[in-house]
């Protein structure tokens, strides 16, 4: 037998213990006031946010977005009047539709009156330019088009100034808003909205859940305070964050998601140890001193892996991916203080109080042992984790071949995935917005918003504007309009390229590429919906090497200082990759596929927003990991303590099975009831990071982990001598409870093979 190691001394987690439970109900008291000042200081956060940040901020067509909106600001409108003219309280069944003298004189005074609006500028409208592109097919509807100045923010209130003055009936037409503009302002009232029912559904079913694990109803409150206390610290912290850069919207979603999944997940860890700690004869304050040995450092560890999953999306420039390693790194390292300090607190001065209110017992009369909970069926579980875990590794190289092949067979669709960007389709159907682009597209020539505008700088003259629009009118499919001159700064110009297709489809993004590569005399840059797309996905590939190496050398590096073995971290970073595949296969077979778009009520597109693959990868690996280390940890404690490795696997599943399993499925009911969104992005993000969790505790944990472990035996904790003398050195490693029978849950029958063998 191989030699165990000894754990490390505790007398780090003495001193901490002694500073948590010194004065319990003080540190309780400071937690309630620094909530307080965090529900003040996150309020109104939400209306700081915006909804964009899908654009490179240092590309070329963000350069000339930003130049093209200076100098020319109705090249690039943003925000659309739809004027019905069969629909306005006037209109007769004899109505000549747009070109009706009396629509068109009620539709130029609506194109005067939006011209003179502070914060619009270059407004125009089919009455005045009588282009065929602002004209419907049928000729019952026509456009009013400008430009909204100004930051998101600034649109944002300038939109919510003039909408109701434009909105609704005027004479003969009814006008409707669209554009990126209402899209955007759109996105964030109805995420708004759909966050506070996600809130209101999760937080009561989450209750009973907890109350189903724990049966008491004070240890079920517990996580639950945990959550909402990281929850509230998570908004201050962006609150803070909106003052000095940009902050998206969609963030909010995983601060409830992850401060309500990690915080349970984090407390069921913390108060089953304490109960366990508890059934073992110690007292409250002994208790909380061995679980912080234990279950608390694991907390810590957890906690450091996900926040470094979450940060490599700094990585990247859109404010979007931004946004979420604020948030996520903010509501992990909140949610494991609130578990290391305000729940050890709280358990202190609970003590055995913590299993009162068994509510279980409401429903165990008359079905003694028949439910989880009642005497003789939390034992019941744990063999039958026993069972399975010992059939697993029984067959392990049929499980490990098996469970391997599934995951890469349900992770197939990936294979074919389409990168696209955001529009109003993501909204609802019924969202106002939505209706008013889909009938811009369904019914006006051409595909509003396919075209590209290339900004020209430092032209000389006409002649060199021309011989380049010859150029680019060479290329084919195209059409050519322009050039558009500035008259306040000269050799400045700009043009309209136009092609037929989708805005962002494939012909549209090799497009840009033709374009950008026309010789020119003067310095030219692309914008437009597709050169922004082609872009963020340059920007993304650039950036994707350096995020994926720093989260798994951070993986590797906290694992062996977990682990010791030189084994364990790489099958952690294999294993936690492939619970990920049917998440993303997933992702394109609904979302881009459009399959069961129905039942779950949105509009497919054909294509996948670029930045989300890279942000359901980072959220899935650091939750993956945070499942991870608690099994590991607790087989390593076995071990270390056994030094039986086929024992230590068992026991890891057995007495982590059931609680990872319920961690799972209680993030699984928060991340659904986000996915209940009416938003597509935030639904993709809900539904695909549940079938993440779900697929991770179920199968990888449950199946693949104890196959592999059993294949690679006792090597699975080998480490090369300087490895292993590091290790000991600096390594990171759980402490050990007093010598005495192993600690079990009330009810548990105690398993004779797990008595630690100083008390045999």
């Amino acid at each position: 037998m191989s030699e165990v190691k000894k754990p490390p001394s505790s007398g780090e987690s003495g001193r901490w213990t002694r500073i948590v439970t010194a004065r319990p109900r003080l540190s309780l008291l400071l937690a309630l006031v620094v909530t307080a000042l965090a529900v003040l200081a996150g309020g109104g956060v939400a209306d700081r946010m915006g909804s964009g940040g899908w654009e490179d901020p240092d590309a070329r067509s963000t350069y000339a977005s930003k130049v093209l909106e200076r100098e020319f600001p109705g090249s690039q409108p943003n925000l659309l009047l739809l004027v019905d003219a069969g629909s306005g309280a006037g209109a007769g069944s004899g109505s000549a539709g747009v070109d009706d003298p009396a629509v068109a004189a009620e539709a130029e005074r609506l194109t005067a009156q939006l011209a003179s609006e502070q914060g619009v500028a270059g407004v125009g409208s089919y009455w005045r330019t009588h282009l065929p592109a602002l004209r419907s097919e049928d000729g019952r509807q026509a456009l009013i088009a400008a430009r909204v100045l100004g930051d998101e923010k600034t649109r944002a209130a300038v939109l919510e100034r003039i909408a109701p003055r434009y909105r609704g009936e005027h004479g003969p037409v009814r006008v409707s808003l669209g554009g990126p503009v209402a899209v955007q302002r759109e996105v964030t009232t109805t995420i708004q909205e759909d966050l506070l029912r996600a809130e209101v559904i999760a937080l009561p079913v989450t209750l009973v859940l907890l109350i189903i694990v724990f049966g008491s109803a004070v240890a079920a409150l517990l996580p639950l305070g945990v959550g909402i206390v990281a929850i509230l610290g998570t908004n201050a912290v962006l609150r803070g964050l909106t003052e000095f850069t940009d902050v998206s919207v969609f963030a909010q979603n995983l601060t409830t998601a992850l401060g309500l999944g990690l915080a349970i997940d984090y407390a069921l860890f913390i108060v089953r140890r304490f109960r366990e700690e508890l059934a073992a004869g110690r007292d409250p304050v002994a208790a909380v001193g061995a679980t912080l040995r234990t279950a608390g450092r694991t907390v810590l560890f957890s906690a450091l892996t996900v926040a470094v999953s979450l940060s490599a999306m700094l990585f990247f420039p859109m404010y979007f991916l931004r946004s979420f390693a604020y948030a996520g790194v903010a509501v992990v390292l909140l949610a494991a203080a609130a578990a290391l300090v305000l729940l050890p607190a709280a358990l202190v001065l609970l003590g055995e109080r913590v299993n009162s209110l068994d509510l279980r017992r409401l429903w165990r009369r008359g079905r003694a042992g028949a439910v989880a909970g009642a005497p003789g069926a939390d034992a019941a579980a744990g063999r039958g984790w026993a069972r399975a875990t010992a059939l697993v590794m029984r067959r392990a190289p049929v499980f490990a071949v098996a469970t391997t092949a599934g995951l890469l067979l349900l992770g197939l669709p990936f294979l074919g995935v389409k990168f696209g960007t955001v529009d109003d389709r993501q909204l609802p159907k019924t969202a106002s917005s939505h209706l008013v682009q889909q009938q811009i597209r369904d019914g006006f020539p051409g595909s509003p918003g396919a075209g590209l505008t290339v900004l020209a700088e430092g032209a000389a003259g006409p002649a060199d504007l021309a011989a380049y629009r010859d150029r680019l009118a060479a290329l084919p499919g195209v059409r050519v309009d322009g050039p558009v001159s500035s008259e306040a700064r000269p050799g400045y110009a700009y043009f309209s390229v136009i092609t037929e297709g989708e805005a962002v489809g494939r012909q549209a993004q090799d497009l840009v590429g033709e374009v950008r590569g026309v010789d020119a005399p003067f310095d030219t840059s692309v914008t437009g919906q597709a050169a922004v797309l082609v872009d963020a996905q340059k920007a993304i590939a650039e950036k994707v090497p350096a995020a994926l190496a720093l989260v798994v050398l951070a993986t590797l590096l906290l694992v062996f200082l977990l682990t010791g073995s030189v084994l364990i971290p790489v099958q952690a970073v294999l294993l936690n990759a492939l619970s990920l595949t049917a998440m993303f296969g997933a992702v394109v077979w609904v979302f881009q596929e459009g399959n069961l778009s129905g039942l779950l009520s949105f509009t497919s597109t054909g294509d996948i927003e670029t930045t989300l693959p890279v942000l359901m990868f980072c959220i899935a690996f650091g939750l993956s990991m945070d499942y991870g280390v608690f099994l590991i940890s607790r087989i390593k404690e076995e071990y270390e303590r056994t030094g039986d490795h086929e024992g230590a696997v068992r026991t890891g599943l057995v007495r982590t099975g059931g609680l990872i399993t319920a961690a799972a499925v209680i993030l699984a009911v928060v991340m659904v009831a986000i996915g209940s969104s009416r938003v597509t992005n935030t639904k993709m993000l809900g539904l695909g990071i549940a079938l993440a969790v779900l697929m991770d505790a179920l199968v990888v944990r449950s199946l693949l982990v104890p196959a592999v472990m059993k294949l690679t035996g006792k090597a699975t904790w080998w480490a090369p001598g300087p490895l292993r003398r590091l290790h000991e050195r600096f390594g990171l490693s759980e402490g050990e409870s007093a010598p005495g029978p192993l600690p079990q849950v009330p009810g548990e029958t105690p398993e004779p093979d797990r008595i630690p063998a100083g008390s045999r």
